[in-house]
């Protein structure tokens, strides 16, 4: 491979109810490789009506309007039938901040956001999301309640970002000649809850240290132009378009798009601890090593025409 280009992030998350519930968070990752990659963040809590507030640490400054409150197209049973991979019946918006899905078996509450007076707080170099629960429960007519929005996910972008080359002409030339093929490789670690990952601000929260987060999930999106190391996935399947069509962001590709999945249960680690490792590489042709061959052999060839007319011309070579 001639080229390599290597890049890591590696995020602190956090979330945690403030009250007796039990909770499961969802991160599922809009992988734009050239362009603005976003996350859809979705907590499942049982037991909200003795939860006082949700709390959630992102690793990276977000302000209020780049939150988008992705529920809002839950009238859409094409979009819920592909997110809660079942039958939804929709009571779309049934008062002023939630709507409400039957699924399974089971009648949950979808809670707005966008209805609810939530804070956004900068902590060190991330965002403190803090959501009022008590403030909405006369709205609530179930004990489990889900919320989903979606904020752009600055540190994959930056992990995506263009570098510059600083190295020589000469250099990027001999590059471009001797690599034909170009190697992206990536590497991004979710970490959910791991307090030596988290600012102080975070760590001196004891509701944080008392949460009683049971599961997490990551989900990653990406084209499949990119591969993944996905040894440790329960999951992987092609992204339903159709169903997706009107949900995905913008400028994202559903038609070339595989969604894989990771999840962790305090089942399996008794420390509580979520972390997931994803590794993304890519093996491209490069235009530009065609380009510079196309434009040596054309200059190689003239070149030899005119010393062989000249060889010609001297030698009286007819």
């Amino acid at each position: 491979m001639s080229k390599k280009s290597k890049f890591f992030a590696d995020d602190g998350w956090a979330m945690w109810v403030d009250g007796n519930d039990t909770s499961t968070i969802y991160l599922n990752n809009w992988l734009n490789p050239h362009g603005k990659s976003f996350m859809d963040i979705a907590i499942h809590i049982r037991g909200v009506n003795e939860s006082k507030s949700l709390n959630m640490y992102i690793p990276f400054a977000v302000d209020k309007s780049e939150i988008e409150d992705v529920s809002l197209r839950f009238d859409n049973e094409s979009l819920t039938r592909a997110i809660f991979s079942s039958m939804c019946l929709i009571d779309y918006k049934k008062n002023e901040c939630t709507s409400e899905l039957a699924y399974n078996g089971k009648t949950v509450d979808v809670i707005h956001i966008s209805a609810v007076d939530f804070s956004v707080t900068p902590v060190s170099n991330g965002t403190l999301l803090q959501i009022p629960l008590e403030a909405i429960f006369e709205y609530l007519h179930n004990d489990e309640v889900y919320l989903i929005f979606r904020v752009p996910h600055k540190s994959i972008s930056d992990v995506f970002k263009l570098r510059k080359n600083v190295g020589s002409l000469l250099t990027k030339i001999r590059d471009l000649i001797m690599s034909p093929i170009i190697s992206e490789s990536y590497g991004y670690s979710v970490r959910i809850n791991e307090a030596r990952l988290l600012p102080k601000e975070i760590n001196t929260i004891g509701s944080f240290h008392r949460q009683k987060l049971k599961k997490a999930v990551v989900t990653i999106s990406i084209g499949d132009d990119y591969e993944i190391n996905d040894s440790s996935c329960y999951r992987i399947h092609r992204l339903e378009e159709e169903l997706y069509k009107d949900f995905c962001p913008e400028s994202f590709d559903t038609g070339s798009t595989v969604m894989y999945h990771w999840q962790q249960t305090l089942e399996e680690n008794f420390k509580g601890r979520f972390n997931f490792y994803l590794n993304i590489s890519r093996n491209a042709i490069s235009i530009s090593s065609f380009a510079l061959y196309l434009i040596i052999i054309v200059v190689v060839n003239t070149v030899s025409g005119i010393l062989w007319d000249l060889i010609k011309m001297i030698f009286g070579i007819y």
